[in-house]
């Protein structure tokens, strides 16, 4: 979520029980302007935050103009001090994904592969590698998972370019209620997959400027398997849950600009969503 608008929005995300202490909110209204001017970014999102056993990662992202650019990443242990992370790489989310348990809250603690895996330690020694990842590329490489698989905007609030660089649209006025309740009307804002499988006549209906992105009624489990979708505040807050990776959560205020996601959790997938339905 937007770090400009985070008192209001995290009173809005709040309904799920998750939130930031006095001192950590009063952190953040310093340090966040302050590593937006640093750094140069064009706009700064709060993250959320990743509880450890000892520790707990508070993480923000930093946006270019073109937001179809990659992500700058940062954590902070005390929401004052922030530490840039070096961007996750294909093998780095792989071998993310065979990790199971908390994260300890200490970026130098060694995971080794074998202890987990006889197979993806054998692969690690072939190629020459120590079977061992430290937890900061853990941290990097499931924010990069979390963000393709529940990372989400409403449609139309970004528009593409012919040149292929992607803006926020100036001209979005927010969702109808209607629109609202409805999982079409939400994109995953990352590199779109189901839409490079559609027929020439599925995208015929489409608008290329603002539908370039996945939709998440594609989801999987299909249908409301993966999301929750409530309306809080009186119904003025549409609010969605993943289901997947549990402690994400999105809002939107209808007919306004006004929309984010965060996450507050353990950084561990859900695995056992498909014996809940």
């Amino acid at each position: 979520m937007d770090a400009a608008a985070l008192p209001a929005a995290l009173a809005l995300a709040a309904g799920g029980g998750q939130g930031l202490s006095p001192e950590h909110r009063a952190a953040l209204a310093v340090s966040l302007p302050l590593l937006q001017r640093d750094y140069r970014f064009d706009r700064l999102w709060f993250w959320g935050c990743i509880q450890g056993v000892r520790g707990s990662y508070y993480i923000a992202e930093g946006l270019r103009p073109d937001r179809a650019q990659p992500r700058y990443r940062l954590y902070s242990f005390n929401c004052l001090d922030w530490s840039l992370l070096t961007p996750a790489s294909r093998e780095m989310v792989a071998q993310a994904e065979q990790l199971r348990g908390r994260f300890q809250g200490d970026p130098s603690y060694e995971y080794n592969f074998a202890d987990i895996s006889a197979e993806a330690a054998a692969k690690l020694f072939e190629g020459g590698k120590e079977p061992v990842m430290k937890e900061e590329a853990r941290l990097i490489a499931t924010i990069e998972q979390i963000d393709r698989a529940v990372g989400i905007i409403p449609r139309g609030a970004f528009v593409k370019t012919p040149l292929g660089s992607v803006h926020e649209n100036r001209h979005f006025e927010g969702l109808s209620l209607s629109e609202a309740k409805k999982l079409s009307s939400y994109f995953h804002f990352t590199e779109p997959v189901n839409l490079k499988n559609k027929t020439l006549l599925e995208k015929a209906n489409l608008d290329p400027s603002i539908d370039f992105l996945d939709s998440l009624e594609h989801d999987i489990p299909q249908g409301k398997g993966s999301w929750s979708i409530q309306l809080e505040k009186g119904g003025a807050v549409v609010v969605l849950r993943s289901l997947l990776w549990l402690g994400l959560t999105f809002y939107h205020i209808p007919m306004t600009k006004q929309y984010g996601y965060i996450y507050f959790g353990t950084g561990e997938k859900n695995l056992d969503l498909p014996f809940m339905l």
